[in-house]
């Protein structure tokens, strides 16, 4: 159970923003209905995320596999239950989700280019800074671009993954009706 009600999505003022993001995600997430107590946070959160999520070059699958490996090292179940379905969307396999929290000893299951994004993930979730020698091996098999927009992500779901713990936030939480 979050550790704050969610927000009334009723409120005449939050329509505007409410609507966009059944427009954009189909639905409002609890996330949202939690971040919509400020609507500013809130309207930042979803342009920031969605440009993470859809502008970038840096492929799909590598995004996922990043966020699928937050989730776990952050123990943030949510964040796991929103992402496994655009995971095995964007091209990771079931295999790959199940080997999360050994990734290092499953290596035929990752590629070097996976492995190498892991091992960033793992690293800038536990340590700051991250290590030279892992940003090295990225820039090796990325372009600075990709290496950069890896890193955002990174960066943008640890993010994520504090705000949902921080508050407790779960997918069955019951909450005032949403749109």
């Amino acid at each position: 159970m979050a550790h704050l009600p969610y927000a009334d999505l009723s409120v005449p003022e939050l329509q505007p923003l409410v609507q966009r993001i059944v427009a954009e995600r189909g639905h409002v997430l609890h996330l949202y209905q939690m971040l919509m107590h400020s609507p500013p946070l809130a309207e930042g959160w979803l342009h920031y995320l969605t440009q993470v999520r859809q502008k970038l070059n840096l492929d799909g699958a590598l995004r996922e596999l990043v966020i699928m490996q937050i989730a776990h090292l952050n123990g943030a179940p949510y964040e796991a239950e929103q992402h496994a379905p655009i995971a095995l969307r964007e091209g990771l396999v079931p295999a790959q989700l199940a080997a999360l929290p050994h990734w290092q000893a499953t290596g035929d299951v990752f590629s070097p280019l996976q492995q190498a994004a892991l091992a960033l993930a793992a690293t800038m979730t536990s340590d700051i800074p991250a290590g030279a020698e892992q940003r090295l091996d990225l820039q090796a098999l990325l372009g600075e671009r990709e290496v950069v927009e890896l890193v955002g992500t990174i960066a943008a779901y640890n993010m994520v993954s504090r705000f949902l713990e921080a508050l407790n936030i779960h997918a069955d939480d019951p909450r005032p009706a949403a749109a």
